[in-house]
């Protein structure tokens, strides 16, 4: 890394699945009694400001700041997701930061946090191609098959007796296009136009994906037994 290398740090742990009270998603129907706030599941993660670069002006360095940062602990969540792994969420974190960095002054946009959590979610499938070349991403075919979200169910109530932690297994074993969309939509609370810029997908593709991953996620809880398969469902 150059001049323009960034330092995360207070990464602590991991983060836990949190009702987001958003109308219309999986999560909330686990009640106000298990919900809890993002500060109390999100470690804090910063970046060291004498770290920022160097030959870029104080002004670019505040608005850099005062539009990325406060999303720094969206991107370590779906990193986490994305690779289920504290290490390489952290590693992934770390260059999608130097890369933020590196091209801010193309970013023109509005909504920041889209456009790191997109950095994000692609640092991650070039890291992954470059470490593990022979992992292709999910063969899963939603043009062909495509489905209209259809939001909460009768059958979602299943979800009232499920414990947070059979919750957060089930969703690592998703497929990780399945995952991702169910990370975006229930925890980080985007909308399907936002996950669509942060995906590269279609809002069609989009709102496939989530029906299938939702459906499968309840088909995990549901009839999985408490000790059986582990295997992974990539």
């Amino acid at each position: 890394m150059d001049g323009r290398q960034a330092c995360v740090t207070g990464i602590d742990a991991m983060p836990a699945i949190r009702n987001t009270g958003a109308p219309g998603g999986l999560f909330p129907l686990f009640g106000a009694g298990n919900k809890v706030a993002r500060s109390e599941v999100v470690a804090p993660m910063t970046i060291d400001a004498p770290l920022l670069p160097h030959r870029a002006e104080a002004a670019a360095n505040a608005r850099f700041q005062a539009l990325v940062l406060p999303y720094l602990d969206a991107a370590y969540n779906l990193a986490h997701w994305l690779t289920r792994n504290d290490a390489d969420a952290q590693d992934v974190v770390q260059e999608a930061m130097v890369r933020a960095l590196r091209y801010f002054d193309s970013f023109h946009g509005t909504d920041a946090r889209v456009w790191l959590l997109a950095i994000v979610r692609n640092t991650f499938y070039t890291l992954r191609a470059r470490h593990a070349p022979e992992l292709a991403r999910d063969p899963l075919d939603d043009e062909a098959h495509p489905l209209i979200d259809p939001g909460p169910s009768p059958e979602s109530v299943a979800l009232l007796a499920v414990d947070v932690g059979a919750l957060q297994e089930a969703l690592a074993r998703l497929p990780e296009t399945w995952r991702e969309v169910l990370v975006l939509r229930e925890l980080e609370e985007c909308s399907y136009k936002e996950i669509a810029a942060i995906t590269g997908q279609k809002m069609g593709t989009v709102m496939s994906r989530l029906a299938r991953a939702r459906e499968r996620l309840r088909e995990e809880l549901t009839h999985r037994p408490k000790e059986g398969r582990r295997h992974d469902l990539r």
